[in-house]
């Protein structure tokens, strides 16, 4: 199959097919006389299996790794799991930073008149120094 049917088969765009061939996340596809891509079966699996790992968020380099595993039959389980939950302990750590941006989003919205008055601590808080999601605790926005 060539390039729009195996993206169309996989879910990824042919313009990522072409990223990850370039980056060595996939091997070169065979090609026609006319240099056209072709793709079999397998190749559609592994580009499934980077797009399942791409919606977990997993990063190109880990999926790198796991493909290496997937394709290692003798691999011993215990290094999957262990790549798996330091990439639930990012997710952890993505999740709490998160939270804190939308806690302190919304304690700045909370002392927002949105009305036709030009004062915004919305916008004072962003300008104020050290305003992130960890200075919250250190400062107030009363406008």
């Amino acid at each position: 199959m060539n390039i729009g049917q195996a993206s169309d088969a996989s879910g990824v765009s042919a313009k990522m097919i072409r990223h990850y061939e370039s980056i060595g996340l996939i091997p070169p596809a065979h090609r026609t006389e006319s240099g056209y891509r072709l793709y079999g079966e397998s190749d559609v699996h592994m580009l499934q299996f980077i797009r399942n790992a791409r919606d977990l968020g997993f990063s190109i380099p880990q999926i790198g790794t796991l493909l290496e595993l997937w394709n290692d039959r003798g691999r011993p389980s215990a290094e999957v799991k262990r790549l798996a939950c330091a990439h639930i302990d990012e997710l952890d750590e993505k999740i709490r930073g998160l939270q804190a941006m939308k806690a302190t989003l919304e304690q700045l919205a909370s002392h927002c008149h949105g009305d036709h008055r030009p004062e915004c601590p919305i916008l004072s808080g962003l300008a104020t120094p050290g305003m992130g999601t960890r200075g919250l605790a250190e400062h107030t926005c009363n406008g």
